[in-house]
Protein backbone atom coordinates (compact mmCIF):
# COMPACT_ATOMS: atom_id res chain seq x y z
CA UNK A 1 0.00 0.00 0.00
CA UNK A 2 1.01 3.93 -0.55
CA UNK A 3 3.52 5.10 2.21
CA UNK A 4 2.83 8.56 2.46
CA UNK A 5 5.17 9.37 5.26
CA UNK A 6 8.28 9.04 1.94
CA UNK A 7 9.10 11.91 0.12
CA UNK A 8 11.23 10.00 -2.14
CA UNK A 9 9.89 8.67 -5.38
CA UNK A 10 10.96 5.21 -6.73
CA UNK A 11 12.04 4.88 -9.76
CA UNK A 12 9.35 4.54 -12.38
CA UNK A 13 10.02 1.94 -16.03
CA UNK A 14 13.50 1.57 -17.91
CA UNK A 15 16.55 -0.06 -16.67
CA UNK A 16 18.72 -3.29 -14.94
CA UNK A 17 17.30 -2.25 -11.65
CA UNK A 18 13.48 -2.14 -12.76
CA UNK A 19 14.02 -5.42 -14.62
CA UNK A 20 15.49 -7.25 -11.69
CA UNK A 21 12.66 -6.08 -9.39
CA UNK A 22 10.29 -7.15 -11.64
CA UNK A 23 11.52 -10.22 -12.30
CA UNK A 24 11.93 -10.75 -8.28
CA UNK A 25 8.01 -9.82 -7.88
CA UNK A 26 7.28 -12.08 -10.71
CA UNK A 27 8.85 -15.13 -8.56
CA UNK A 28 7.62 -14.05 -5.42
CA UNK A 29 3.54 -13.95 -6.96
CA UNK A 30 4.39 -17.43 -8.78
CA UNK A 31 5.37 -18.81 -5.67
CA UNK A 32 2.52 -17.50 -3.46
CA UNK A 33 -0.51 -18.63 -5.78
CA UNK A 34 1.35 -21.80 -6.75
CA UNK A 35 1.80 -23.05 -2.88
CA UNK A 36 -0.35 -25.65 -1.41
CA UNK A 37 -3.38 -25.23 -2.53
CA UNK A 38 -2.98 -24.05 -5.76
CA UNK A 39 -4.82 -20.53 -6.00
CA UNK A 40 -5.86 -18.55 -3.35
CA UNK A 41 -9.84 -19.31 -2.31
CA UNK A 42 -11.29 -22.11 -0.59
CA UNK A 43 -14.98 -23.27 0.43
CA UNK A 44 -15.82 -23.39 4.11
CA UNK A 45 -18.81 -25.04 5.87
CA UNK A 46 -20.36 -22.54 8.13
CA UNK A 47 -23.14 -24.89 9.69
CA UNK A 48 -22.17 -28.15 12.09
CA UNK A 49 -22.09 -31.76 10.56
CA UNK A 50 -20.71 -33.72 12.63
CA UNK A 51 -23.92 -36.21 13.88
CA UNK A 52 -26.37 -37.55 11.60
CA UNK A 53 -29.45 -35.80 13.18
CA UNK A 54 -27.53 -32.21 11.74
CA UNK A 55 -26.48 -33.82 8.28
CA UNK A 56 -30.14 -34.51 8.52
CA UNK A 57 -30.56 -31.18 8.73
CA UNK A 58 -27.87 -29.67 5.95
CA UNK A 59 -29.07 -32.22 3.11
CA UNK A 60 -32.34 -34.47 2.85
CA UNK A 61 -34.45 -34.67 4.32
CA UNK A 62 -34.41 -31.50 6.24
CA UNK A 63 -33.41 -29.55 4.03
CA UNK A 64 -37.31 -29.93 2.01
CA UNK A 65 -37.82 -27.25 4.52
CA UNK A 66 -36.53 -24.11 3.68
CA UNK A 67 -37.01 -25.53 -0.34
CA UNK A 68 -40.43 -25.80 0.36
CA UNK A 69 -40.21 -21.69 1.89
CA UNK A 70 -38.10 -20.38 -0.46
CA UNK A 71 -40.68 -21.47 -3.70
CA UNK A 72 -43.31 -19.62 -1.70
CA UNK A 73 -41.60 -16.85 -1.53
CA UNK A 74 -38.24 -16.20 -2.70
CA UNK A 75 -37.18 -13.47 -0.85
CA UNK A 76 -36.84 -16.47 1.87
CA UNK A 77 -33.65 -17.36 -0.04
CA UNK A 78 -31.94 -14.33 1.93
CA UNK A 79 -33.13 -16.05 5.34
CA UNK A 80 -32.56 -19.78 4.54
CA UNK A 81 -29.44 -19.52 2.31
CA UNK A 82 -25.80 -17.55 1.59
CA UNK A 83 -27.62 -15.66 -1.30
CA UNK A 84 -27.60 -12.45 1.18
CA UNK A 85 -23.70 -12.59 1.39
CA UNK A 86 -22.65 -13.65 -1.88
CA UNK A 87 -21.16 -12.34 -5.21
CA UNK A 88 -20.29 -13.40 -8.15
CA UNK A 89 -17.02 -12.12 -10.22
CA UNK A 90 -17.15 -12.24 -13.44
CA UNK A 91 -15.05 -11.87 -16.44
CA UNK A 92 -14.60 -12.64 -20.08
CA UNK A 93 -10.96 -11.91 -19.99
CA UNK A 94 -11.21 -9.38 -22.38
CA UNK A 95 -9.45 -6.72 -20.75
CA UNK A 96 -7.25 -7.99 -17.69
CA UNK A 97 -5.11 -5.64 -16.21
CA UNK A 98 -3.04 -4.23 -18.43
CA UNK A 99 -2.44 -7.31 -20.00
CA UNK A 100 -5.78 -7.01 -22.83
CA UNK A 101 -7.82 -9.70 -24.09
CA UNK A 102 -5.76 -12.49 -22.56
CA UNK A 103 -8.47 -14.91 -21.59
CA UNK A 104 -11.12 -16.30 -19.40
CA UNK A 105 -8.52 -18.86 -17.88
CA UNK A 106 -5.41 -16.56 -17.85
CA UNK A 107 -7.91 -14.19 -15.79
CA UNK A 108 -8.68 -16.29 -13.32
CA UNK A 109 -5.90 -15.45 -10.79
CA UNK A 110 -7.13 -11.85 -11.27
CA UNK A 111 -10.77 -12.56 -10.44
CA UNK A 112 -9.94 -14.93 -7.19
CA UNK A 113 -7.50 -11.96 -6.01
CA UNK A 114 -11.04 -9.89 -6.02
CA UNK A 115 -12.92 -12.19 -4.17
CA UNK A 116 -10.02 -12.34 -1.38
CA UNK A 117 -10.85 -8.56 -1.02
CA UNK A 118 -13.99 -8.93 -0.82
CA UNK A 119 -13.76 -11.41 2.18
CA UNK A 120 -10.56 -9.78 3.42
CA UNK A 121 -12.20 -6.05 3.89
CA UNK A 122 -15.74 -6.55 3.91
CA UNK A 123 -16.69 -10.25 4.91
CA UNK A 124 -18.40 -10.69 1.60
CA UNK A 125 -18.12 -14.64 -0.11
CA UNK A 126 -17.74 -14.28 -3.26
CA UNK A 127 -16.95 -17.03 -6.74
CA UNK A 128 -15.17 -15.98 -9.74
CA UNK A 129 -17.03 -16.91 -12.74
CA UNK A 130 -14.89 -17.04 -15.71
CA UNK A 131 -17.07 -16.95 -19.19
CA UNK A 132 -15.98 -18.00 -22.36
CA UNK A 133 -18.64 -15.81 -23.87
CA UNK A 134 -19.26 -15.71 -27.64
CA UNK A 135 -20.06 -12.08 -27.81
CA UNK A 136 -21.85 -9.26 -25.11
CA UNK A 137 -25.13 -11.05 -25.89
CA UNK A 138 -23.53 -14.45 -24.68
CA UNK A 139 -21.79 -13.27 -21.56
CA UNK A 140 -25.18 -11.31 -20.85
CA UNK A 141 -27.54 -14.64 -20.96
CA UNK A 142 -24.83 -16.71 -18.96
CA UNK A 143 -25.18 -14.03 -16.30
CA UNK A 144 -28.63 -13.82 -15.83
CA UNK A 145 -29.21 -17.18 -16.03
CA UNK A 146 -26.95 -18.03 -13.17
CA UNK A 147 -27.81 -14.99 -11.15
CA UNK A 148 -30.76 -16.67 -8.74
CA UNK A 149 -28.87 -17.67 -5.94
CA UNK A 150 -26.34 -14.54 -5.50
CA UNK A 151 -26.35 -11.46 -3.50
CA UNK A 152 -24.71 -9.56 -6.38
CA UNK A 153 -22.60 -9.61 -9.44
CA UNK A 154 -19.46 -7.60 -9.62
CA UNK A 155 -18.28 -7.15 -13.43
CA UNK A 156 -15.14 -7.19 -13.92
CA UNK A 157 -12.10 -6.69 -16.78
CA UNK A 158 -14.78 -6.69 -20.07
CA UNK A 159 -13.62 -4.50 -22.80
CA UNK A 160 -15.21 -1.47 -24.03
CA UNK A 161 -17.62 -0.76 -25.31
CA UNK A 162 -19.34 -3.78 -24.41
CA UNK A 163 -18.65 -3.53 -20.58
CA UNK A 164 -21.26 -0.34 -21.10
CA UNK A 165 -23.96 -3.25 -22.96
CA UNK A 166 -23.00 -5.64 -20.39
CA UNK A 167 -23.84 -3.87 -17.37
CA UNK A 168 -26.86 -1.67 -18.50
CA UNK A 169 -28.77 -4.79 -19.45
CA UNK A 170 -28.19 -7.11 -16.26
CA UNK A 171 -29.37 -3.87 -14.20
CA UNK A 172 -32.26 -4.03 -16.11
CA UNK A 173 -32.88 -7.84 -16.10
CA UNK A 174 -31.78 -8.56 -12.74
CA UNK A 175 -33.09 -7.48 -9.27
CA UNK A 176 -30.01 -7.52 -7.18
CA UNK A 177 -27.13 -5.02 -7.35
CA UNK A 178 -24.80 -4.96 -10.83
CA UNK A 179 -21.46 -3.04 -10.83
CA UNK A 180 -18.78 -2.97 -12.95
CA UNK A 181 -15.72 -2.08 -10.81
CA UNK A 182 -13.52 -0.87 -13.56
CA UNK A 183 -15.89 1.85 -14.61
CA UNK A 184 -17.55 2.91 -11.35
CA UNK A 185 -15.97 1.32 -8.61
CA UNK A 186 -12.66 3.24 -10.44
CA UNK A 187 -14.88 6.48 -10.62
CA UNK A 188 -15.93 6.41 -6.91
CA UNK A 189 -12.38 6.58 -5.44
CA UNK A 190 -11.07 9.55 -7.96
CA UNK A 191 -14.30 11.59 -7.55
CA UNK A 192 -13.37 11.18 -3.47
CA UNK A 193 -9.73 11.52 -4.03
CA UNK A 194 -10.68 15.02 -6.52
CA UNK A 195 -13.00 16.30 -4.00
CA UNK A 196 -10.33 17.04 -1.40
CA UNK A 197 -7.87 17.83 -3.49
CA UNK A 198 -9.81 21.15 -4.93
CA UNK A 199 -10.34 21.89 -0.74
CA UNK A 200 -6.65 21.70 -0.75
CA UNK A 201 -6.42 23.53 -3.67
CA UNK A 202 -8.98 25.91 -2.96
CA UNK A 203 -11.09 24.84 -5.68
CA UNK A 204 -14.32 24.03 -6.38
CA UNK A 205 -16.29 21.68 -8.45
CA UNK A 206 -18.72 23.69 -10.54
CA UNK A 207 -15.58 25.99 -12.11
CA UNK A 208 -13.01 23.93 -12.54
CA UNK A 209 -11.75 22.38 -16.12
CA UNK A 210 -11.47 18.91 -15.96
CA UNK A 211 -9.10 16.81 -19.03
CA UNK A 212 -9.57 13.25 -18.99
CA UNK A 213 -6.64 11.51 -21.08
CA UNK A 214 -8.23 7.62 -21.74
CA UNK A 215 -12.10 7.63 -22.54
CA UNK A 216 -12.31 3.66 -21.97
CA UNK A 217 -14.40 2.08 -19.09
CA UNK A 218 -12.74 4.03 -16.45
CA UNK A 219 -12.46 7.53 -18.09
CA UNK A 220 -16.25 7.45 -19.63
CA UNK A 221 -17.55 6.28 -15.82
CA UNK A 222 -15.43 9.08 -14.16
CA UNK A 223 -16.76 11.71 -16.63
CA UNK A 224 -20.28 10.91 -16.01
CA UNK A 225 -19.82 10.83 -11.73
CA UNK A 226 -17.95 14.03 -11.84
CA UNK A 227 -20.44 15.69 -13.80
CA UNK A 228 -22.99 14.27 -11.44
CA UNK A 229 -21.35 16.14 -8.89
CA UNK A 230 -21.57 19.34 -10.66
CA UNK A 231 -18.77 19.49 -12.77
CA UNK A 232 -19.32 21.63 -15.55
CA UNK A 233 -16.69 21.63 -17.89
CA UNK A 234 -15.19 18.06 -18.86
CA UNK A 235 -13.43 16.76 -21.70
CA UNK A 236 -12.07 13.35 -22.88
CA UNK A 237 -9.76 12.38 -25.44
CA UNK A 238 -8.58 9.12 -26.43
CA UNK A 239 -5.92 7.48 -28.74
CA UNK A 240 -7.51 9.06 -31.80
CA UNK A 241 -7.87 12.08 -30.35
CA UNK A 242 -10.06 14.47 -28.74
CA UNK A 243 -13.65 13.74 -28.21
CA UNK A 244 -16.28 16.05 -30.15
CA UNK A 245 -19.24 16.02 -32.13
CA UNK A 246 -17.29 15.61 -35.69
CA UNK A 247 -15.54 12.58 -34.86
CA UNK A 248 -17.49 9.16 -36.81
CA UNK A 249 -15.85 7.03 -35.06
CA UNK A 250 -17.17 7.33 -31.54
CA UNK A 251 -19.83 4.45 -30.34
CA UNK A 252 -22.89 6.11 -28.65
CA UNK A 253 -21.70 5.74 -24.76
CA UNK A 254 -19.50 8.36 -25.82
CA UNK A 255 -21.92 10.92 -28.15
CA UNK A 256 -22.81 13.25 -24.47
CA UNK A 257 -18.90 13.40 -23.52
CA UNK A 258 -17.84 14.53 -27.12
CA UNK A 259 -18.14 18.23 -26.18
CA UNK A 260 -14.81 19.57 -26.94
CA UNK A 261 -14.31 22.28 -29.88
CA UNK A 262 -13.80 20.44 -33.23
CA UNK A 263 -10.10 22.12 -33.82
CA UNK A 264 -8.85 20.95 -29.96
CA UNK A 265 -5.75 19.15 -30.46
CA UNK A 266 -4.40 17.22 -27.15
CA UNK A 267 -2.39 20.49 -25.60
CA UNK A 268 -5.40 22.63 -26.37
CA UNK A 269 -7.80 20.14 -24.28
CA UNK A 270 -4.82 20.50 -21.39
CA UNK A 271 -4.15 24.15 -21.93
CA UNK A 272 -5.56 25.59 -18.59
CA UNK A 273 -6.85 22.67 -16.88
CA UNK A 274 -7.27 22.57 -13.09
CA UNK A 275 -7.69 18.87 -13.50
CA UNK A 276 -6.15 16.26 -15.42
CA UNK A 277 -7.19 12.62 -14.89
CA UNK A 278 -4.96 10.16 -16.69
CA UNK A 279 -6.63 6.28 -17.09
CA UNK A 280 -4.68 5.41 -20.41
CA UNK A 281 -1.10 4.24 -20.91
CA UNK A 282 2.18 5.02 -20.05
CA UNK A 283 2.99 8.76 -22.14
CA UNK A 284 -0.32 9.86 -22.73
CA UNK A 285 0.39 13.29 -20.79
CA UNK A 286 2.86 14.85 -22.46
CA UNK A 287 5.49 16.40 -19.85
CA UNK A 288 5.19 19.95 -22.20
CA UNK A 289 1.77 20.07 -21.23
CA UNK A 290 2.70 20.76 -17.99
CA UNK A 291 4.02 24.26 -18.03
CA UNK A 292 0.22 25.10 -19.47
CA UNK A 293 -1.93 23.97 -16.58
CA UNK A 294 -3.84 26.51 -14.85
CA UNK A 295 -2.27 27.56 -11.60
CA UNK A 296 -2.25 24.89 -8.59
CA UNK A 297 -3.50 21.92 -10.81
CA UNK A 298 -4.76 18.52 -9.83
CA UNK A 299 -3.14 15.78 -12.01
CA UNK A 300 -4.02 11.94 -11.61
CA UNK A 301 -2.14 9.87 -13.25
CA UNK A 302 -3.55 6.47 -12.81
CA UNK A 303 -2.09 4.00 -15.03
CA UNK A 304 -0.39 1.00 -13.39
CA UNK A 305 2.06 0.31 -12.77
CA UNK A 306 4.08 2.91 -15.02
CA UNK A 307 1.51 6.02 -14.72
CA UNK A 308 1.34 8.30 -18.15
CA UNK A 309 3.20 10.71 -16.87
CA UNK A 310 6.08 10.48 -14.47
CA UNK A 311 5.10 11.66 -11.05
CA UNK A 312 8.45 13.10 -10.41
CA UNK A 313 8.72 15.17 -13.53
CA UNK A 314 5.41 16.24 -11.89
CA UNK A 315 6.71 17.77 -8.95
CA UNK A 316 9.95 19.11 -10.14
CA UNK A 317 7.84 21.27 -13.02
CA UNK A 318 4.84 21.78 -10.75
CA UNK A 319 5.43 22.07 -7.16
CA UNK A 320 2.49 23.43 -6.72
CA UNK A 321 -0.02 20.48 -7.83
CA UNK A 322 -1.46 17.66 -6.12
CA UNK A 323 -0.52 14.44 -7.53
CA UNK A 324 -2.41 10.70 -7.49
CA UNK A 325 -1.07 7.55 -8.86
CA UNK A 326 -2.60 4.36 -8.74
CA UNK A 327 0.47 2.78 -7.36
CA UNK A 328 1.23 1.51 -3.95
CA UNK A 329 4.59 3.29 -3.40
CA UNK A 330 3.87 6.74 -3.81
CA UNK A 331 1.43 9.13 -1.76
CA UNK A 332 -2.45 9.37 -2.94
CA UNK A 333 -3.08 5.91 -4.25
CA UNK A 334 -6.46 5.47 -5.68
CA UNK A 335 -7.31 2.25 -5.36
CA UNK A 336 -10.41 0.13 -6.07
CA UNK A 337 -10.31 -1.60 -2.82
CA UNK A 338 -11.10 1.11 -0.94
CA UNK A 339 -14.92 1.46 -2.53
CA UNK A 340 -16.43 -2.12 -4.16
CA UNK A 341 -16.00 -4.01 -0.73
CA UNK A 342 -17.60 -1.33 1.32
CA UNK A 343 -20.30 -0.57 -1.56
CA UNK A 344 -21.38 -4.35 -1.81
CA UNK A 345 -21.49 -4.67 1.53
CA UNK A 346 -23.98 -1.49 2.09
CA UNK A 347 -26.04 -2.77 -0.62
CA UNK A 348 -26.14 -6.13 0.78
CA UNK A 349 -26.98 -5.49 4.12
CA UNK A 350 -29.91 -4.02 3.16
CA UNK A 351 -30.83 -6.38 0.02
CA UNK A 352 -30.70 -3.21 -2.32
CA UNK A 353 -31.83 -4.40 -6.59
CA UNK A 354 -29.30 -2.49 -7.73
CA UNK A 355 -26.43 0.09 -6.50
CA UNK A 356 -27.39 3.69 -7.90
CA UNK A 357 -25.75 6.98 -8.52
CA UNK A 358 -26.75 7.86 -5.13
CA UNK A 359 -25.85 5.43 -3.53
CA UNK A 360 -22.52 5.97 -5.32
CA UNK A 361 -22.34 9.64 -4.30
CA UNK A 362 -23.05 8.40 -0.53
CA UNK A 363 -19.63 6.63 -0.81
CA UNK A 364 -17.74 9.21 -2.51
CA UNK A 365 -18.75 11.55 0.28
CA UNK A 366 -17.73 9.19 3.17
CA UNK A 367 -14.09 8.27 1.90
CA UNK A 368 -13.58 12.15 0.96
CA UNK A 369 -15.26 12.61 4.78
CA UNK A 370 -12.92 10.15 6.50
CA UNK A 371 -9.95 11.38 4.98
CA UNK A 372 -10.12 14.45 6.63
CA UNK A 373 -10.75 12.80 9.79
CA UNK A 374 -7.24 12.42 11.78
CA UNK A 375 -5.72 9.34 11.25
CA UNK A 376 -5.97 6.63 13.59
CA UNK A 377 -3.54 5.32 15.74
CA UNK A 378 -4.16 1.59 13.83
CA UNK A 379 -3.68 2.94 10.32
CA UNK A 380 -0.36 4.13 11.61
CA UNK A 381 0.56 0.93 12.58
CA UNK A 382 -0.20 -0.87 9.55
CA UNK A 383 1.97 1.19 7.86
CA UNK A 384 4.89 1.58 10.32
CA UNK A 385 4.61 5.08 10.71
CA UNK A 386 4.90 7.93 12.98
CA UNK A 387 2.62 9.59 14.61
CA UNK A 388 0.92 12.56 13.31
CA UNK A 389 2.36 12.00 10.38
CA UNK A 390 -0.23 11.29 8.40
CA UNK A 391 -2.95 14.05 8.16
CA UNK A 392 -5.21 15.55 5.49
CA UNK A 393 -3.11 17.58 2.76
CA UNK A 394 -1.56 17.59 -0.46
CA UNK A 395 0.29 13.72 0.07
CA UNK A 396 -3.30 12.51 1.94
CA UNK A 397 -6.38 13.27 0.31
CA UNK A 398 -7.28 9.69 -0.08
CA UNK A 399 -7.99 7.30 3.23
CA UNK A 400 -5.81 4.29 3.65
CA UNK A 401 -6.73 1.08 2.33
CA UNK A 402 -6.21 -0.81 5.81
CA UNK A 403 -8.21 1.93 7.82
CA UNK A 404 -10.26 -0.18 9.52
CA UNK A 405 -13.19 3.17 9.68
CA UNK A 406 -13.79 1.96 6.20
CA UNK A 407 -15.92 -0.94 6.60
CA UNK A 408 -18.06 1.19 9.19
CA UNK A 409 -18.44 4.30 7.62
CA UNK A 410 -18.54 3.37 3.64
CA UNK A 411 -21.12 0.46 4.38
CA UNK A 412 -23.52 2.45 6.37
CA UNK A 413 -23.42 5.80 3.92
CA UNK A 414 -24.52 3.27 1.05
CA UNK A 415 -26.93 1.27 2.83
CA UNK A 416 -28.97 4.61 3.98
CA UNK A 417 -28.70 5.92 0.44
CA UNK A 418 -30.02 3.06 -0.57
CA UNK A 419 -32.86 3.44 1.72
CA UNK A 420 -33.20 6.71 0.64
CA UNK A 421 -33.86 6.32 -3.29
CA UNK A 422 -36.03 3.05 -1.84
CA UNK A 423 -33.47 0.38 -3.33
CA UNK A 424 -33.34 -1.38 -0.15
CA UNK A 425 -35.71 -4.74 0.29
CA UNK A 426 -35.10 -3.66 4.46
Amino acid sequence: MADAKSARSPDIGGGAADAQRAEALRSRALAYHAAAPAGKLAIEVTKPCTTQAQLSLAYTPGVAAPVREIARDPEFAYDYTAKGNLVAVVTNGTAVLGLGRVGPLAGKPVMEGKAVLFKHFAGIDAFDIEVEARDADHLIDVVTAIAPGLGGINLEDIAAPDCFRVERELQERLDIPVFHDDQHGTAVIVAAALRNALIVQEKNLESVKVAIVGAGAAGVAIARMLQSMGVQRCFLSDVHGVLHRGRKDLSPWHDDLAVAPEDWTLAEMLADADVVIGVAVRGAIPEAALPTLAPRPVVFALANPDPEIDPRRVRQLRPDAVIATGRSDLPNQVNNALGFPYLFRGALDCRARRIDTGMLLAAVDALADLAREPVSDAVLAAYDLAPDSLRFGPEYIIPKALDPRLRERVAAAVAAAARRSGQARR
